[in-house]
């Protein structure tokens, strides 16, 4: 039998020689100095080898137990080699579908469904909070309680919400494992219960009553807002846009002679192109904006870095400085908006509803959809301006009245 000395002052020759020790178990020194573990048995009638590792990676006890294990294995009928072969393909089988890698492939192949900044929250999300905890893990063997214990962390944060999207997109990339013939289950079914509830509600809105002292807020300006900043806001009233879909806007996408927005497709929500008729105010706001920020495309750009165009955290900044915050946001103006419209103006709901670029609930919208109400809302989206004037001049006596009581 060798031992440890004798290994270790192994020399190379000018050819390759064996060391045996017991029961099959040799040391293969090859010219180059290489020290390679060898196991030689009989599988079927027939003589095979079994490699081992290399010295002193695999010390001589190691190689034992090494040849042992490979021993007990044909004990049961099993060819060890086989067994090696096949665990090392399985090996490579799990690396190409972790969780990560499969996740991915799904991302990429969804993508060009989804608007850019949709995707890109998509994947962040995906790499803060999922990858770094289950994403090195073979898809296929992911379980429920492995699942959970990666959302429980995003629930410790108080990001309910984020949770539940986390959870919703796993469960996506599981089926699409499974469709893909990489995974027989999905987890995320089994959490149904699990989750933390979370308290439904809307985006922060003040009836309409409110409005004429936030009018007469945002023109006295004692919270100092840039004059973009209040253009900003003033145009999201009136065209009770979403936010993101308000700061993306460009120059090319307005057409003066027309009165009207176009804002493309990739830049909605529900991907389908939408037109804003615009009132005169909008109008008279655009000529303002295009006679003080003549530099690149954006119609509103950002005060620091006129290459990008305004955040969407600058309008619900201008709304915390007037003194609003909790009570209203940028997306709020489109609930009060639909509110204010149907109640004081008296339009039906289809016509704002179309203005507000919602998607059809069934066929039948659908259907009218292709008419779009767009001339009922060109002098709908008018009165609304008018009756924003109004209201503007109501806060200012409102105002005045109050400090007389003061």
């Amino acid at each position: 039998m060798l031992t440890a000395k004798e290994i270790q002052n192994a020399k190379p020759a000018p050819k390759l020689y064996r060391m045996f020790d017991a029961r099959g178990l040799y040391l293969e020194v090859n010219p180059a100095g290489g020290r390679y573990w060898r196991y030689k048995y009989k599988f079927m009638g027939k003589e095979r080898r079994l490699a081992l590792g290399v010295f002193p990676d695999v010390s001589l006890a190691d190689a034992r137990e090494k040849r042992d294990q490979a021993k007990k294995l044909l004990a049961t009928g099993v060819d060890p080699a086989e067994r090696k072969k096949l665990a090392k393909i399985t090996a490579m089988v799990n690396a190409a579908t972790t969780f990560e890698l499969v996740g991915r492939e799904w991302y990429a192949n969804q993508k060009e469904a989804w608007a850019e900044k949709h995707g890109a929250n998509i994947l962040r999300r995906l790499e803060m909070d999922v990858f770094p905890e289950i994403g090195s893990r073979p898809v296929k063997d992911i379980t429920p309680l492995e699942l959970l214990a990666m959302i429980r962390k995003i629930e410790k944060r108080g990001a309910l919400e984020l949770a539940r999207r986390a959870t919703q997109t796993c469960g996506q990339i599981f089926r699409y494992a499974i469709v893909t013939g990489r995974a027989e289950h999905d987890p995320s079914a089994s959490l149904k219960g699990a989750l933390k509830p979370m308290k439904k509600g809307h985006f922060a809105a003040f009836e309409v009553d409110e409005l004429p002292k936030f009018l007469y807020a945002l023109n006295l300006n004692q919270a100092r807002l840039f004059p973009a900043t209040i253009n900003a806001v003033k145009f999201l009233m009136l065209t009770f846009v979403r936010t993101n879909e308000l700061v993306g806007a460009t120059w090319d996408e307005f057409n003066f002679e027309e009165a009207e927005w176009s804002i493309p497709a990739e830049r909605m929500k529900m991907r389908r192109a939408h037109i804003v008729p615009l009132s005169k105010q909008a109008i008279a706001i655009l000529e303002e904006q295009k006679k003080t920020h003549v530099y690149g495309n954006w119609v509103f750009p950002n005060q620091v870095s006129p290459r990008k165009h305004m955040s969407n955290c600058t309008i619900l900044g201008a709304i915390k400085r007037l003194g609003y915050k909790g009570q209203m946001t940028g997306h709020g103006f489109r609930a009060l908006a639909m509110s204010a419209i149907k109640e004081k103006l008296g339009y039906r709901h289809e016509v704002i509803d179309r203005q507000l670029a919602h998607a059809p609930r069934n066929r039948v919208d659908a259907a009218y959809d292709r008419a779009m109400f767009l001339n009922d809302r060109r002098i709908m989206m008018q009165e609304w301006a008018d009756y924003l004037d109004k209201l503007a001049e109501k806060g200012k006596v409102i105002e005045v009245d109050f400090r007389k009581v003061g």
